[in-house]
């Protein structure tokens, strides 16, 4: 379990410092400001919204609720468009996930940040449960959660990735081979 623990460390900090690839041409994806499909998708959305808009009397509420989401439908794929995301035939925005830096804030930075999340959250119910196991009815406080014990087990959390290192390399995250049970097959 450690090898793989390791392995998995060295190949993660291997993907995070790999240089740029070079690639010419992504999958046949164009520049969204530069794909005509994109441009007539804005126009189409705008257009269906105007049409809406003309229904009712100006300066109504539904009139001006409609007016807004214009403006945010244009602003949606300005954003897209100055993003340097890539479009496909069909004129959306595609998510590239084929390691390189400049398409970083499509894939990497959100798959660290849920990584980090959802190891945050693993790692404090594992102390949760750590800390109420020496009590004298560990099973009551897993039904009925002791509110501060949790939140100060939380609030300690964020550091986690230090304290799982720490314990990794003093031999505490990781179960001995003799306590674990093995079935009689």
């Amino acid at each position: 379990m450690k090898k793989l623990f390791l392995i998995f460390s060295i190949g993660l900090l291997f993907s995070l410092s790999s240089p740029d690839q070079v690639s010419a041409d992504v999958a046949g994806l164009t520049p969204c400001s530069q794909s005509t499909v994109f441009t007539k998708k804005l126009n189409t959305s705008v257009t269906k919204l105007e049409n809406r808009v003309k229904k009712y009397e100006p300066g109504s509420q539904p009139a001006l609720a409609l007016q807004k989401q214009i403006e945010n439908t244009k602003q949606r794929f300005d954003r897209y468009a100055k993003a340097g995301l890539l479009c496909g035939n069909d004129g959306l925005p595609h998510l590239i996930a084929d390691g390189r830096w400049s398409h970083a804030a499509e894939f990497r930075i959100p798959g660290i940040i849920f990584i980090y999340i959802t190891g945050w959250i693993g790692w404090v119910g594992r102390k949760y449960l750590r800390k109420i196991s020496s009590e004298a009815d560990p099973t009551q406080k897993e039904i009925i959660i002791d509110v501060p014990l949790a939140l100060a087990t939380m609030t300690a959390g964020f550091s986690w990735p230090l304290a799982a290192w720490q314990e990794f390399v003093s031999g505490d995250l990781l179960a001995k081979s003799e306590d674990i049970t093995v079935s009689p097959r």
